[in-house]
């Protein structure tokens, strides 16, 4: 008779139900030409910023004009610029040698309203190539890859992709590895993460070399690995991309091929339960 009536009494019990992550989706807003768009773009509450190896544009995010300009010979001094945030007035750029062996990797800075260069943070020989970074509770973190093809050191693959975080002196404070499970996604093109930043949610988001997906990562409780909690269609291939400073669930990418960037919104779309 006891033993029935636990039974009834886990029949009878109400389910428990454990919220999962909700569902992402991409609306596109609208998209503009940019002749610098080849490597990755950011944003500051005026303007966008169009990146290519050794040149930036600066163009004004209500009419889509050009309003400024960089650019130096390549390798004299800078060779491979990738992702950017604008900070405190500036824009920081990471920047490699890519596909130069060994790998070698700086943090460059200029004046966002001018665009004139300021500053450096070089880190010499690098154990991997610099491709983004951003801020997390008062600290920078960047993105360090590995590849599988060009650009890559023998012995060691997309997999020794590692995420480091800094304090503001550039001293490293702590770090994580990306999702096994997502690494091996980008392995299998030989290339690693080219894009991430921290978005809606305190969610890191963070793209390939050129899949059209946006990937969603979760800063994990306990352990040294991201959690990967969601994949989210997106209009470009792979790449650096920027969260807007003022509608911040609006992001920015770019198109490689037609040289433009591609505004959109990115949204839950569910909460669904498990």
């Amino acid at each position: 008779m006891k033993t029935l009536s636990l039974l009834l009494l886990g029949l009878l019990a109400p389910v428990c139900l454990v919220a999962a992550e909700p569902a992402w989706k991409f609306t596109e807003l609208r998209r503009f030409p940019a002749a610098e768009a080849r490597q990755g773009v950011a944003a500051s509450a005026d303007h966008l910023f169009a990146i290519n190896n050794h040149e930036l544009g600066q163009y004004s995010k209500k009419t889509g004009e050009r309003t400024a300009r960089w650019e130096c010979p390549e390798g004299a001094p800078l060779t491979h610029l990738n992702a950017g945030i604008v900070h405190e007035g500036r824009l920081y750029c990471a920047h490699s040698n890519y596909p130069g062996v060994p790998m070698w990797s700086s943090v460059e800075m200029w004046d966002a309203r001018t665009l004139q260069h300021v500053g450096s943070r070089s880190f010499g020989r690098t154990d991997g190539s610099l491709t983004w970074l951003d801020r997390r509770n008062g600290r920078w973190i960047a993105c360090f890859v590995h590849y599988g093809k060009k650009g890559g050191e023998p012995g060691r693959g997309p997999e020794w992709t590692r995420i480091v975080e800094f304090d503001d002196e550039w001293r490293e404070t702590g770090g994580w590895v990306l999702p096994p499970t997502l690494m091996a996604k980008l392995a299998a093109r030989g290339y690693s993460c080219s894009g991430g930043a921290i978005g809606p949610g305190g969610f890191l988001y963070v793209t390939g070399h050129d899949e059209p997906e946006l990937y969603v990562l979760k800063f994990p409780a306990a352990g040294p690995a991201l959690e990967w909690v969601g994949t989210i269609p997106v209009p470009a291939e792979g790449q650096a991309f920027g969260w807007d400073p003022v509608e911040r669930d609006v992001a920015y990418f770019i198109n490689r091929k037609t040289r433009e960037v591609i505004a959109g919104r990115v949204s839950a779309v569910e909460a669904a339960a498990r």
